[in-house]
């Protein structure tokens, strides 16, 4: 039995323990807002954050997610929206969405651990983040505004 906290809540997996992450997620929890992508790990739509880490959870097994607390763009604000998502928001960053929800979890870890990055720093830390519409700009000025409201 793997026991884990997904979004601050307590699971328990009783499954396979080499099934990604992303099928308990989607599949088993029912949790759509991490994406498919590539199935590699190299897109970035299936970017969820455990212990405050940006992890692609198509390649994560559950047994390495076991007794880790796992964040998906569904629990990224609980109790109001994160500054990245409100960032996004105001920025009108998305065009058609399907990667944003990986973005703003590789954001959201991004400035859990540099408070202040500059253009460098998000560019490192958002390169395995693929967006096919091609919204970087927008993406880097919306992580720019979430750190300067505190994220």
């Amino acid at each position: 039995m793997i026991r884990l906290k997904i979004n601050g809540v307590e699971k328990s997996f009783d499954g396979d323990p080499q099934m990604p992450l992303l099928w308990y997620l989607r599949d088993e929890l029912g949790l759509m807002g991490t994406k498919f992508g590539c199935g590699v790990g190299l897109c970035g739509a299936c970017t969820v954050n455990q212990g405050g880490k940006a992890i692609r959870s198509c390649v994560t097994p559950m047994s390495t997610a076991a007794g880790s607390e796992v964040t998906t763009i569904e629990g990224l604000g609980r109790g109001g929206l994160h500054p990245v998502q409100k960032a996004w928001i105001r920025l009108n960053v998305p065009q058609c969405g399907y990667c944003q929800s990986g973005q703003m979890m590789q954001a959201a870890a991004l400035l859990k651990n540099n408070h202040k990055p500059n253009d460098a720093d998000i560019d490192k830390a958002m390169a395995g983040n693929i967006c096919r519409c091609g919204t970087y700009q927008k993406i880097r000025a919306a992580i720019k505004a979430a750190a300067e409201e505190g994220a």
